[in-house]
């Protein structure tokens, strides 16, 4: 990669931590296209071309024009078979899209989730509408409207919304492991702690060992199939899950610090204050100025 394709990519990759969101167009040169470290962010592709996805311990080959769901928690990687190679994306966080509403986990919708299917083929018709979101989408983020970020989710919640009513892809090739599965009903089970509702009581499950037992499983196992999956290990997801819900708090309730802290497992103030400028780089109160 030259130089200033790696600036390229430092730029995007900048902007999109700063803003949560960016939308950007294919044009057919791979070497234009955002390459990450890691991939943090959710994502949202039409592409046509003839392609290969590996997507967790699955192949989902590809020839036309598709419309693929990333995200953060499941490993993928993408092959360009042959073809024309072109399309629109955007990639952004959790926690720009749900701003003002913490109801529901991204990775737990159809689309998002380790066993949901995340690629689409379109026809001529779907193609055109999704295409014109996209360029809409395009069109508005250059602009200074003070609302620009609310009209981006609901860009993006269409297009979730019109391809859940679409016939999901069935060209996979290799089925579902025991580690997908283990994985799976792990992300199922740390989703139901959240959101948290009450401060008197707190987290249920709060280490690997916690939900090892809960699912009956040796912790061990349950850490390789997690890291196997996702990349991440178990502990990882958990202290992301924790700080995300910390965030919420923090931001949509009138809840003082010793309360959050303590319904997320910390007994005493400076535990959680301790932990959450660790992993974050700030503290609790920062939150609230």
């Amino acid at each position: 990669m030259n130089n200033e394709t790696e600036s390229q990519n430092c730029d995007f990759t900048s902007d999109l931590k700063l803003k949560g969101f960016k939308v950007y167009q294919i044009n057919g040169d791979l070497s234009k296209i955002p390459v990450y470290s890691r991939r943090d962010f959710y994502k949202i592709c039409i592409n046509t071309s003839k392609s290969i996805i590996q997507y967790a311990d699955r192949g989902i080959e590809t020839d036309g024009t598709i419309l693929f769901f990333g995200n953060p928690i499941i490993p993928y990687s993408w092959e360009i078979v042959s073809g024309e190679h072109e399309g629109y994306a955007c990639v952004f966080t959790e926690e720009f899209l749900r701003a003002k509403d913490r109801s529901d986990a991204l990775h737990e919708s159809p689309l998002f989730k380790i066993e949901g299917t995340p690629i689409f083929s379109l026809c001529t018709e779907q193609k055109n509408f999704i295409d014109s979101l996209f360029q809409k989408m395009i069109k508005e983020y250059q602009t200074d409207y003070v609302f620009k970020d609310d009209l981006m989710r609901s860009y993006i919640n269409l297009i979730i919304h019109e391809s859940m009513k679409m016939q999901p892809s069935e060209n996979f090739f290799k089925h579902k492991n025991a580690s997908s599965r283990i994985t799976s009903l792990f992300l199922e089970l740390l989703e139901r702690q959240f959101p948290v509702e009450t401060k008197d009581q707190p987290l249920a499950l709060k280490t690997p060992q916690d939900y090892a037992q809960s699912l009956s499983v040796h912790v061990n196992h349950l850490n390789r199939s997690v890291k196997e999956i996702t990349g991440k290990s178990t502990t990882a997801h958990i202290t992301e899950r924790i700080i995300g819900e910390a965030k919420a708090l923090l931001q949509h309730t009138n809840w003082s610090i010793a309360d959050i802290g303590y319904s997320l497992g910390f007994e005493y103030p400076s535990y959680f204050n301790n932990y959450f400028k660790r992993l974050t780089g700030t503290i609790p109160k920062s939150l609230r100025m």
